[in-house]
């Protein structure tokens, strides 16, 4: 036999005769404001916390395994000569102990930097043909130097990398950043190559993996830019 239902309490009865009902609570104005605040701050650090930008404070604070990088979609960009900024200044040493400068680079050479590791995959993908756009232009003397710029790894690593893909133009050790933040922020991915004019100015720039055909043809647009070399030793 079933129990009978338990008695509801005479404070049930005088709301159910006053026509009272239940209703979803509604929070306050003040509390649905400073809820949106709060959501929005932590969205926008956790953007920054991902942001793919290797000179931003949170991109230079990664460290491990190297996961978090995002490379570029290859696309191709040549900086007019009246938009170009200011020369870059370039220094440190290379993979294998040398000093490097870019004030030592012949004045009548363009300049191809290229910003790698040996942990990102499209860098991996695009080594031999960067090497091969190198062997091309040395082969028809075209006036232009390729420097490396390894990032976040240690010399042995780079070296290893350069020894098993072959690579022949030298590589800077990683410095914590600094060569990266002389770029004038035209390097936010790995990898990503850029062309020097020969006033040492960004050129010409491209944005994750490329090959061997896209760089030979933007040092040769950026180099028909150019006035005519003077001839070393040549004066007035």
């Amino acid at each position: 036999m079933k129990a009978a239902p338990a008695a509801a309490g005479p404070g049930f009865a005088r709301r159910r005769r006053r026509g009272w009902r239940e209703t979803p609570t509604r929070a306050r104005p003040g509390s649905v404001a400073r809820l949106a605040g709060a959501t929005a701050l932590i969205s926008t650090l956790l953007a920054a916390g991902c942001g793919t930008d290797p000179n931003s404070i949170a991109g230079q604070a990664r460290s491990g395994d190297q996961k978090g990088y995002v490379s570029g979609d290859g696309s191709v960009e040549q900086i007019p000569s009246e938009r170009r900024g200011a020369p870059v200044d370039l220094s440190g040493t290379t993979l294998d102990g040398k000093p490097w400068t870019l004030a030592a680079v012949p004045t009548q050479d363009l300049v191809v930097l290229n910003v790698w590791g040996s942990w990102c995959g499209p860098c991996v993908a695009e080594a031999p043909e960067l090497e091969k756009a190198w062997s091309q232009l040395q082969a028809k003397a075209v006036p232009v130097q390729f420097v490396g710029l390894d990032f976040k790894e240690g010399p042995e690593a780079g070296l290893a990398f350069q020894r098993t893909y072959k690579v022949t133009y030298p590589s800077l050790t990683f410095d914590g950043g600094r060569a990266v933040q002389g770029l004038q922020g035209k390097a936010p991915t790995v990898p990503t190559t850029l062309v020097l004019d020969r006033s040492r100015r960004i050129a010409g720039r491209i944005l994750g993996q490329t090959d061997a055909t896209t760089l030979t043809g933007l040092v040769s647009d950026v180099l028909a830019q150019e006035p005519p070399a003077t001839a070393p030793g040549a004066g007035g």
